[in-house]
């Protein structure tokens, strides 16, 4: 047993354990920008393998100190209104009951550390916010000029952000929360509204959080190395130092053989029963720090298969599956070209087999991950439980590399890409294309 396991307390719903989540730019994701055409593509979602879906923020932004001509959807002006830019609470009710017909959940993307410089709250309750020494507003992050920054130490602003959380729930039967910089908000304050949610009806929490990297734009020195969120708030929080790691190997900065001290770092930090959500894309890394294929070239798709079958919950973000390979315009209108969806047998192959496979459910401690000796420019693993098992390997090089196979990989297999069937012997070799892949499945 891990040695820390007692300290974390929040129950996964079952539904979570074959769970792939996709990220919906709402603005850019359609012609028209809105909940109701968004809706169209959800069964569409549902084939492909998705079982969350995360909604970035749905609520009307901030006009004062607004950037581009739309502004930032995290620059909330009203937690209690839809803004019209998406629709109406009855468009909204409507998607979310549409997802569950489709066995989808629905996360809305909340920002509790700060709002608007027009939000009501700044003069209804000027004490809820942080000032400086001249008694000025500030934002949290220095570049962040649309928001200014809350004071959780009034317990009036605790309550207020709490019955915020629960209207949502309530009035459109939301199943959880993404949330905003989770770890710049007191600890507390997400344990205690996690209570009275959970009252409501039992609901999914992933925090824009990594206690193993620090998250926001903060340097280490502002870092809260000590926050607790996955102990009772959070179900899932992102895996930030993976996904920085795999940028710096594909720009050689790092190893593959990284990958492994990453993940014994995550072991000793956390009991295998913890949710660490990984990407290779998503709104803020695909507009500031470029498209996966700016970044990670030719291993962009190899890497993508990393982030499927490692330990962990992964993250498709809006047109990845569209292959697309542009920086979407965060404050201004910028529509996904859905005319050719060439990536979504890849997507679905890939989640298709996280959702029904044994050997990958997440946070289960009896599933096994062990690493395949092998070449340095291939990553190689299995994941095991009990007779089941996937074979994993990638190819960072140009070139066919062969993998030899230990005595556990022999017996029959099935290429889950080419649906080819094999057999093999100890000591047989596996060839991996250049920049490519290998996933088999044990028959």
């Amino acid at each position: 047993m891990h040695l820390q396991s007692h300290l974390f307390r929040v129950r996964h719903p079952e539904w979570a354990a074959h769970a792939t989540i996709y990220e919906v730019n709402l603005r850019n994701f359609t012609p028209e920008g809105t909940f109701r055409a968004f809706e169209a593509h959800l069964p569409r979602l549902a084939a492909m393998g998705i079982s969350i879906v995360w909604l970035m923020p749905v609520h009307p932004i901030g006009q004062v100190e607004r950037k581009g001509s739309l502004g930032s959807q995290y620059a909330v002006q009203d937690y209690f209104g839809v803004n019209p830019e998406f629709g109406t609470m009855d468009d909204l009710r409507h998607l979310v009951q549409t997802a569950h017909t489709l066995g989808l959940r629905v996360l809305l993307d909340w920002v509790a550390n700060h709002t608007s410089w027009d939000n009501p709250l700044v003069q209804q309750h000027p004490d809820w916010y942080q000032h400086d020494a001249h008694g000025n507003l500030v934002p949290p992050v220095a570049d962040w000029t649309d928001v200014v920054a809350f004071d959780y130490s009034h317990r009036e602003l605790r309550r207020y952000m709490t019955d915020a959380l629960l209207y949502w729930v309530r009035e459109a039967d939301i199943d959880g929360y993404r949330c905003d910089v989770a770890g710049l908000v007191p600890t507390d304050f997400w344990d205690e509204a996690r209570l009275e949610l959970d009252e409501v009806k039992p609901l999914f929490m992933l925090a824009e959080w990594d206690e193993l990297y620090p998250s926001g734009g903060l340097s280490w020195e502002e870092f809260n190395s000590d926050t607790k969120l996955l102990e009772r708030a959070f179900n899932m929080s992102f895996g930030l130092r993976l996904h920085y790691l795999l940028d710096h190997i594909a720009e050689g900065k790092a190893q593959l053989a990284d990958i492994d001290v990453y993940l014994a770092a995550e072991r000793a930090k956390y009991p295998p029963s913890v949710y660490l959500m990984h990407f290779t894309s998503n709104h803020d890394v695909n507009s500031w720090d470029g498209t996966e294929y700016e970044r990670l070239g030719a291993l962009a798709l190899p890497f993508a298969v990393l982030t499927v079958l490692l330990p962990g919950m992964p993250l498709v973000y809006s047109g990845q599956e569209a292959a697309l390979s542009r920086r979407l315009q965060f404050f201004d209108r910028d529509t996904i070209d859905w005319s050719a969806i060439p990536l979504q047998d890849f997507y679905t192959k890939l989640l298709q087999l996280k959702r029904r496979h044994p050997a990958l459910r997440n946070g289960d401690p009896a599933s096994h991950f062990r690493r395949l000796p092998s070449p340095e420019q291939l990553y190689g693993f299995l994941r095991e439980k009990e007779d089941a098992a996937i074979l994993c390997v990638i190819n960072t090089e140009a070139h066919e590399t062969l993998l030899t196979l230990p005595a556990e990989a022999a017996g029959t297999w099935r290429d889950v890409f080419s649906g080819q069937q094999l057999m093999f012997q100890p000591g047989d070799e596996l060839p991996v294309p250049g920049h490519g892949w290998r996933v088999l499945e044990r028959v």
